[in-house]
């Protein structure tokens, strides 16, 4: 199944941080660490120009901290990128943006005019929250849903730094596949438009791949299950999800799989390394062809 979500706001979102981006000094845009490269939004790179940018690596403590120095390494090979970690309670941790934000650029005379800066990330990356750390007040609002932010808006920060929020928004093709399940595993994607059973067979593959310790440890499993299947099958008979006819009720375990990985409850677990991406870059480039 390809995921996708693209909905008219978002569409109109794209097309007025397009029209703005050129104004901007600096860029921030908050990723999720646990999936770096799918939570970066394509769109980026081609409306950011030269125009430094921090790449802020956000709900660090529910990544896997081996992959996450890997991932800081990777994309800081980009030219003017910076890459750095958080995790929500760590407000000193958020405040050095705006000292690295000054840092990364020199050459403005905050005397004469603000920074301009612009914050970007996808749905339910921890965007909003970061913005009313920053600003020390509830500039943005929050919520445990993606597309919370709906319009631009300018917000005064310290040191004459202006931030210019922006909804959060994909794009109209979520490309390869796998980033697409990645993306609604970690909850960037509503939903409502998901088939769980899908989402959680996917996570429940790559755990078995990736984690297959974690996945003993949380669900009291003597021998590893042999595939996805199987696991939820097991999961569904070691708490006692049923339907009628004792049929395991798959949609309940998918629920738990997919509540307990973005909770944490499962361990800290990264859904994908640079070594996987740039194999999977490589194979849409050998299929194209």
């Amino acid at each position: 199944m390809a995921i996708n979500w693209f909905p008219g706001h978002m569409h109109k979102a794209r097309k007025e941080i397009k029209k703005v981006m050129p104004q901007m000094d600096l860029i921030i845009e908050v990723v999720d660490a646990r999936i770096p490269f799918s939570s970066e939004n394509p769109l980026v790179p081609a409306l950011r120009g030269d125009t430094p940018l921090i790449k802020v690596l956000n709900k660090r403590d529910l990544a896997d901290p081996e992959i996450t120095e890997q991932w800081l390494a990777w994309l800081e090979k980009e030219r003017g990128v910076r890459a750095i970690t958080l995790t929500h309670n760590q407000r000193n941790e958020a405040l050095s943006i705006l000292k690295l934000a000054e840092e990364m650029t020199p050459g403005h005379d905050r005397q004469k005019s603000a920074l301009r800066v612009m914050i970007l990330g996808i749905p339910n990356v921890g965007k909003s929250t970061l913005i009313n750390t920053l600003a020390g007040r509830p500039a943005a609002k929050t919520g445990n849903e993606p597309a919370v932010t709906r319009a631009q808006q300018a917000i005064k920060l310290p040191n004459n730094i202006l931030l210019y929020d922006t909804p959060g928004f994909l794009w109209p093709k979520l490309s390869p596949e796998a980033c697409g399940y990645r993306l609604a595993v970690t909850g960037a994607i509503r939903s409502a438009v998901l088939d769980f059973e899908d989402v959680a067979m996917f996570e429940a593959e790559y755990l078995l791949e990736a984690y297959p310790e974690l996945v003993r440890a949380r669900y009291g499993f003597e021998e590893l299950p042999r595939d996805a299947l199987a696991l939820m099958d097991g999961i569904a008979a070691k708490r006692r999800f049923f339907g009628r006819g004792g049929v395991p009720d798959l949609h309940k375990v998918s629920e738990v799989l997919l509540n307990e990985f973005r909770s944490g409850k499962l361990g800290r677990i990264s859904l994908e390394t640079p070594e996987m991406v740039e194999r999977e870059a490589r194979a849409a480039e050998e299929a194209a062809d």
